[in-house]
């Protein structure tokens, strides 16, 4: 990947981070429900103030991208607009969900960020090889996974 340089009016800039958040109590609902709308919510939002995801991926319970981010924001005020604008559009276009995520959070508080640097590449393979790793990883796993929130036996 050729290192690009962005610019503003009086800028040049290249400023370049890796995030990753998840949804509240981790549950693992971006595969099953809503995959294919919250990658077009996330891209229009970043759209929306020039920021341009370079790599994105999303996990059955959590998101990483890597994000060219201008330095006219902050990560923490693009990562409160992406988790704040995007968990509003989910919840009005995927309205039976607001029962199981109340007060229209969908989002879990903080994110993992870190820059990038001069390792582009780097990153944007491990976010694309990062659901292959965990897909692996579970088949080594013997652990039995049950819902939570389900009625299993032995609940009320």
């Amino acid at each position: 990947m050729a290192q690009k340089a962005y610019s503003l009016s009086h800028t040049k800039w290249m400023c370049k981070y890796h995030v990753v958040f998840t949804p509240k109590y981790r549950r693992k609902v971006i595969y099953s429900q809503i995959r294919s709308d919250m990658g077009e919510i996330l891209r229009k939002l970043c759209e929306y103030k020039g920021i341009e995801i370079i790599e994105g991926h999303l996990m059955p319970d959590h998101v990483h991208m890597l994000l060219a981010i201008p330095p006219k924001y902050s990560v923490s005020s693009v990562m409160g607009y992406l988790k704040g604008k995007s968990s509003l559009m989910i919840f009005d276009k995927h309205a039976n969900m607001k029962y199981k995520f109340g007060n229209r959070k969908f989002w879990a508080e903080g994110y993992y960020v870190s820059t990038v640097g001069l390792n582009e590449a780097t990153i944007a393979k491990y976010i694309r090889e990062q659901e292959k790793a965990d897909i692996a990883l579970d088949r080594l796993s013997v652990k039995e996974y049950e819902d939570p929130f389900g009625r299993g036996p032995g609940r009320k």
